[in-house]
């Protein structure tokens, strides 16, 4: 036991230390195993977690699209984005309740409870009526956001446990499930609706999602010592705002957060708008989240050697360039597809770098009290992000769909500003402190 406190120790301790964002070529240190079976196999649950859960989320489009035209035809856009964006508010918001359940008890409870939940909501939603916006918003939106929340969460803390000198890169194949999973389910779900219902096409769902998640509870596993007690008073550490990174970092990933998932909400109601085929339209989202299974996994390489911010801050630059540049003059199904699947590329690499950027300016035994409150910051800009599009789309015309997309362009343009500054600052007192060595 000694021997595993000293080693908690001297993570710790290299970890509350300024160092670059550039890690070296030496094998890993201070007993982090850095890779073999067992932390690869916690990569592997991981993602297969983050396919059946966050793919689900990344498919909402789908729903939305499909819940605007049939099951909810009555409800207005607005109203169904909610649904969507109350998962990622889940997902997101409850990261210190859940983070401090997961350093009490690890995965033991949390992946086999939040499974269960998440394919019992499954079922419920298949069993949803039409026009009853209640039932979908309390299976989908309440009930499937909180089952996801107690899997995000710890699938993706325990892979720092793991990895040091790889950790971007591993949590970006980690994040490159999601997008796997926004590739098949989507497609699946669109066969299958018309072939067997809207109903059993989401039970289908549920049992891929159930055989993904039992793989999940037998992989996943945490390394360091547990608490074995509940401490909420560390579920947030607010202390990172002392730091004038964490609070610049927090502000870039609100305006982000806010609309980096409005395209995929939003691509198929805006290529049904420009007359694009429906055999066409329906694999827009598919291609989106196709294309960002490389932007996900290729930027943890990009950023174990050039630093997380360095590679976060042109991907977001660059989304906001595609969405005015070439989203918004789209009007025939070649110009929307480019744009997908660029959007898709670039888009991305927010996701999995993020939380990997928190950790080079965070001490570890603090990392998951202050990733859980900048999840709660990025929580509430996901829950306001999709219905502000849709109210914002009122009327589904050129000139509602023009503001919509420059919304979007423009929320993107000022966040990749505000972590551009971030990076430099970063950069300041890195030199600063290295000089005083």
């Amino acid at each position: 036991m000694d021997k595993i406190d000293a080693e908690k120790r001297v993570e710790s301790e290299s970890n509350s230390q300024l160092t670059p964002d550039v890690p070296t070529s030496t094998p890993a240190k201070h007993g982090i195993p850095d890779g073999g079976l067992e932390a690869w196999s916690v990569v592997l649950g991981s993602s297969l977690a983050f396919f059946a859960t966050f793919g689900v989320v990344n498919s909402y489009g789908v729903f939305q699209d499909y819940y605007q035209k049939t099951l909810l035809s009555a409800s207005s856009s607005s109203t169904i984005s909610i649904v969507g964006a109350l998962q990622l508010f889940l997902l997101y918001g409850t990261g210190p309740l859940v983070g401090s359940i997961y350093d009490a008890f690890g995965t033991n409870i949390l992946i086999p409870l939040g499974s269960l939940i998440t394919v019992f909501s499954l079922m419920m939603l298949s069993l949803v009526r039409e026009n009853q916006p209640y039932q979908i918003f309390l299976a989908q939106g309440l009930l499937f956001g909180s089952g996801i929340a107690m899997i995000f969460n710890p699938g993706l803390a325990v892979v720092g446990h793991w990895f040091r000198r790889r950790r971007a890169y591993a949590i970006g194949l980690v994040a490159a499930g999601s997008s796997l999973g926004g590739v098949c389910f989507p497609i699946m779900l669109q066969r299958l609706i018309p072939k067997v219902g809207f109903g059993w096409a989401v039970r289908i769902a549920a049992f891929i999602v159930m055989g993904c998640l039992l793989v999940a509870c037998f992989t996943i596993r945490t390394r360091l010592p547990l608490r074995g007690h509940i401490s909420l008073g560390s579920a947030v550490d607010l202390g990172g705002f002392r730091d004038i990174r964490y609070v610049l970092a927090s502000i870039g990933a609100f305006l982000i957060m806010y609309a980096v998932f409005i395209p995929l909400f939003y691509i198929e109601v805006y290529a049904d708008f420009q007359g694009v085929s429906p055999n066409l339209s329906k694999y827009l989202l598919p291609i989106i989240n196709a294309f960002g299974i490389p932007s996900r996994a290729v930027p943890g390489l990009l950023a174990d050697r050039f630093g997380s911010i360095n590679v976060l801050v042109p991907s977001t630059l660059i989304s906001s360039i595609l969405c005015l540049g070439l989203w918004l003059p789209a009007r025939n199904a070649n110009e929307i597809i480019a744009f997908a699947a660029l959007y898709g590329l670039f888009s991305g690499t927010f996701v999995s770098l993020l939380p990997a950027y928190i950790a080079t300016i965070t001490p570890m035994e603090k990392y998951g009290a202050r990733l859980g409150s900048i999840y709660m910051i990025v929580a509430v800009a996901s829950l306001a992000g999709t219905p502000t599009a849709g109210g914002i789309l009122r009327v589904s015309d050129r000139s509602h769909f023009n503001g919509l997309i420059i919304f979007t362009g423009v929320l993107l343009a000022v966040g990749g500003c505000v972590m551009a500054l971030t990076g430099f600052i970063d950069r300041r007192m890195r030199a600063r402190a290295a000089s005083l060595l």
